[in-house]
């Protein structure tokens, strides 16, 4: 079963309590978003593989490490993904970039793909998928899907809230992929909103209803 990370770092805590708050604006909270995003991806990160090299600093030659194995793609499950792209971007800027994105069918309630853009090689690369909320896990239980129908094989499952439901889904559905989270709330309310949550994040980070 996919292992959860729960990244909380005090730094993270503050600002998760930030973007919960309903007063905070759009602008103010794509700031915190993408903030958050950047210091949960030094965690996400924390087990790349690393190799030696040799390197001449201005007194002497020395060893130091590199980066090695897999590189990085950074997907954006549509749309409130992109609010946490630059974040991780920040930390990993020669990651290529991913969408994918879903939209849940009214009659059957199925998430359902509308795009779907990866990186060609995205086999030889270490995803990381990120959308600001796992909820009820359905929309990730989907991106992580039509990533791996397109070769991917190595997946990070990076959201900021979670509720305990979706978590089990996708640890149930894809127990392969790793879940990191900045926070875990009580539970989903009647409407599928993550209880206390934050509300709807895409709404949020571009200002609509």
């Amino acid at each position: 079963m996919g292992e959860v990370h729960v990244i909380d770092h005090p730094l993270i805590q503050h600002k998760i309590t930030l973007i919960r708050d309903k007063e905070t604006g759009p602008k103010d909270f794509r700031d915190l978003v993408s903030e958050v995003a950047m210091l949960m991806a030094y965690e996400v990160t924390r087990d790349m593989p690393v190799e030696s090299i040799e390197v001449e600093t201005p007194i002497t030659r020395t060893s130091g490490k590199q980066l090695a194995g897999k590189k990085v793609a950074v997907v954006a499950i549509l749309r409130a993904g992109l609010g946490m792209v630059d974040g991780v971007l920040k930390l990993i800027p020669a990651a290529k970039v991913g969408h994918i994105g879903l939209y849940r069918d009214p009659d059957t309630l199925r998430p359902v793909e509308y795009y779907c853009k990866l990186p060609s090689d995205v086999s030889e690369r270490e995803l990381i998928m990120l959308d600001p909320m796992l909820a009820t896990g359905g929309s990730a239980c989907a991106a992580i899907q039509f990533a791996k129908e397109r070769g991917a094989t190595n997946i990070k499952l990076v959201n900021l809230i979670a509720a305990p439901e979706g978590i089990r889904l996708v640890q149930k559905v894809h127990p392969d992929a790793e879940i990191y989270v900045a926070a875990v709330d009580e539970r989903l309310d009647s409407h599928g909103y993550i209880v206390p949550g934050l509300g709807d994040a895409g709404d949020r980070l571009f200002g609509t209803k």
